[in-house]
């Protein structure tokens, strides 16, 4: 709490001085006609109005100094321009050019504000509303539209995200700006997080350490809140979604107004689902689960700083499959069964001067996780407890370069209160610093840094000696140097390469030091080592696009070395009626990537057609074969975009193709996976009525029942198949 209150000082201080700079502008299109509902987004913050039907737009209590502005509209072409607020009143004159093109949103994960084709390190971008459209079932699922993203599934309910062919703990999860600590590296335990009440999310694929410290050796999810309403606005909206497969509902409710400086939203949601039916028709048992789920935000901005406070509240209640469970009821599970509940509270605040900037984001998140046999007989329960910080300072920018230097911090408590001990109660602390740098002339643009990591871990003695449940004291530290390099350059207007170098580093968690019991989730018995080292990695990836107005080309490559890679394998011995496994360490390395085509031909502008192939192979310095790595995939989606007359408007539906090839590279303790080919539909639209509309969705999941089984799927080893047909209803009022 102290960091908390020290922030507050410092939003405090930042408010004494005042001022009153405001933007006025008016924009057009070539042939001199208004524009209306263009949107005007100040770049790195939460300032944005939308022009109105006279192309006029205002925005007030703008940051001084230089600002970036980005206007988009789609059927436009996409201006950014960089403006200096030196008087109380700038005005401006704006002129679109009609281009059909996809509208690119500003890069919050990468730090330094800038639109998708303008980053170095290249940054996969979707937003919710994205997502839905192509039958997202869920928040994970949702995920995995993006090329070089999976997904470990425990049937419908529990999912975690997979970047190129790393998972758990080496994926590092930022939610409200601040890093989500849930007890993550459990097989069976999911993001705790719901779609609702989130904007977008941005995917960095590869080595994030410099921007974000240990955990993100993989790569980082970054989920963008949902934004404030624009100014002098309030909007309200009601969203119902229906699920033929599971008989789930989800409802959510949302509030949001911007009348001045001040910004408030508020967003509750309630989501259940039965047991999910496999193509047979039966179900499997204990599938089910019940989520309730609120957001809240305030924010405040003017001229000199602006301040953002969030808060997720989250309670899942899910099912644990198992063998031998006699079906009762629907929706309430059974046990086992997981109870979690999910608190998040995040601050942050930005600090205008006149040529550079000061950030902080302050988060606190409190995970309640029971795992429970029994109505009286809570076998797990931990409250994990995490305070962490991130301050970072934009210096004046000289002549082509932006620096940004930072200290990023963290205090986590582990609590055991439950009859079984997972992992041992424990405090671990992070400090980590680093600068980084970013130049750009003409169409060449380049980004380096550095940074240093410490991390010190300390856990108690606990049960005896040689027994189950023994938990040895610990106190280790792991320190790491890390660095990054990245070039990209603009060939010409149409053709664009990325090359990016960087190191990572992840120190072993509680789990893989400490482990000394039968691990209920996965049905082993582990064994942790505390002398585990650092994992440290180096990797290097190739990005070539090309973009024209009808045909788009992208080609990712990666090659990624891990030194020390952290693994789980069987001794061969037996305790506890189950299999011993030891987490061990050996080099490893994994490489692959992604290509893909967006086609739109002229003059049928109204057709899409988009199709990508992905593919990863892990492997250890023996030339074994790492565990839960994807099979290669193959996604095509034809779409067609279309209006109604008046009545319906932004319609469109879609054919997806998605063909998953076999799966033969395993490791020891896993099997083949048979190749499938599943088909998807999709159709929808907006329907206006008077001044209110209803977005409209109606998605076939798996249209011909194919009976299938993902190779992450953690029900594979029972032998049961993937969820069957599903029929997702979406409607969203919004008034």
């Amino acid at each position: 709490m102290k960091q908390l209150y020290i922030l507050l000082l410092f939003a405090f201080i930042s408010s004494i001085s005042f001022s009153q700079n405001h933007i006025k502008g008016n924009i057009k299109a070539e042939d001199s006609s208004n524009l209306e509902n263009v949107t005007i987004q100040i770049i790195g913050t939460n300032l944005y109005t939308q022009s109105d039907e006279n192309g006029n737009f205002e925005l007030k209590d703008i940051p001084k100094g230089k600002i970036d502005l980005a206007f988009y509209l789609i059927g436009y072409e996409q201006k950014t321009i960089s403006q200096i607020i030196t008087e109380n009143e700038t005005i401006l004159s704006i002129i679109l050019q009609e281009k059909e093109q996809h509208l690119e949103e500003v890069v919050v994960s990468a730090i330094f504000n800038k639109a998708q084709s303008q980053t170095v390190m290249k940054v996969e971008h979707k937003t919710m509303d994205e997502m839905q459209k192509n039958g997202a079932s869920s928040l994970i699922d949702g995920l995995t539209t993006i090329p070089g993203i999976s997904n470990i599934s425990t049937g419908n309910s529990i999912g975690k995200p997979v970047i190129r062919g790393l998972s758990s703990s080496r994926v590092l999860v930022y939610t409200q700006g601040v890093r989500l600590e849930n007890q993550q590296f459990g097989e069976e335990h999911g993001l705790g997080l719901n779609a609702n009440g989130i904007e977008s999310v941005e995917v960095i694929k590869g080595p994030a350490s410099l921007l974000y410290g240990s955990d993100a050796i993989g790569g980082v999810i970054y989920f963008n809140p949902e934004k404030f309403a624009p100014i002098g606005e309030t909007k309200t909206n009601i969203a119902q979604q229906f699920y033929s497969n599971t008989n789930g509902t989800s409802t959510s409710f949302g509030v949001k107004t911007s009348p001045s400086n001040w910004k408030f939203l508020a967003r509750g949601n309630y989501t259940s689902h039965e047991d999910y039916k496999i193509p047979s028709g039966d179900k499997v048992i204990n599938t089910r689960s019940i989520e309730k789920d609120f957001k809240t935000g305030i924010g405040y901005s003017n001229s000199d700083f602006s301040t953002d406070f969030r808060y997720n509240y989250n309670n899942l209640d899910l099912g644990l499959p198992e063998e031998d469970l006699v079906n009762e009821g629907n929706r309430n599970p059974l046990f086992p069964k997981q109870e979690i509940d999910n608190h998040i509270l995040s601050l942050n605040q930005k600090v205008y001067f006149n040529n550079s900037k000061l950030e902080a984001d302050l988060g606190y998140s409190y995970n309640n996780r029971k795992e429970l046999e029994a109505a009286d007989e809570i076998a797990l329960y931990m409250k994990l407890k995490t305070a962490n910080y991130n301050v970072k300072y934009y210096l004046p920018k000289i002549a082509n370069v932006e620096t940004i230097v930072g200290v990023q911090g963290m205090h986590q408590t582990n609590e055991n209160f439950g009859e079984e001990l997972l992992i041992p109660n424990a405090v671990t602390n992070d400090i980590g610093g680093f600068a980084t740098f970013n130049y750009e002339k003409n169409q060449h643009s380049i980004i380096a840094g550095l940074r240093f990591d410490n991390r010190k871990v300390e856990a108690e003695t606990h049960g005896e000696a040689g027994e189950e449940g023994y938990f040895e004291a610990i106190d280790k530290k792991f320190q790491s140097f890390n660095a990054a390099l990245g070039y990209k350059t603009d060939w010409t207007s149409k053709f664009t390469s990325r090359i990016n170098i960087a190191s990572g580093f992840r120190a072993p968690n509680l789990s893989e030091l400490t482990s000394n019991g039968v691990h209920e989730g996965s049905n082993r018995y582990e064994i942790g080592n505390s002398n585990l080292k650092n994992e440290q990695n180096f990797q290097v990836d190739l990005n070539l696009e090309y973009k024209s107005e009808h045909f788009e080309m992208f080609t990712n490559g990666f090659y990624n070395h891990i030194d020390n890679y952290i693994f789980i394998s069987p001794t061969g011995a037996m305790l506890e009626d189950n299999f011993v496994f030891n987490y061990l360490q050996s080099n490893a390395y994994l490489f692959g990537g992604e290509v893909g085509i967006h086609f739109h031909p002229h003059p049928f502008d109204w057709l899409h057609f988009t199709s990508s192939f992905e593919s990863v192979t892990g492997k250890q310095s023996n030339d074994a074969y790492l565990p839960l790595i994807p099979a290669n995939q193959w996604k095509n989606n034809i779409k067609g975009e279309f209006d109604i007359q008046n009545w319906l408007t932004k319609g469109f539906a879609s054919l997806q193709v998605n063909h998953t090839l076999e799966q033969n590279n395993f490791s020891t303790f896993e099997t083949k996976t048979n190749d499938y080919t599943l088909i998807n539909l999709g159709f929808g639209g907006t329907v206006k009525l008077g001044k209110s509309t209803i977005d409209l969705s109606l998605n076939a999941n798996n249209l011909f029942d194919k009976t299938y089984i993902n190779h992450l799927s953690r029900l594979k080893a029972d032998g049961i198949p993937n969820m069957g047909r599903n029929l997702i209803i979406g409607m969203n009022f919004k008034i």
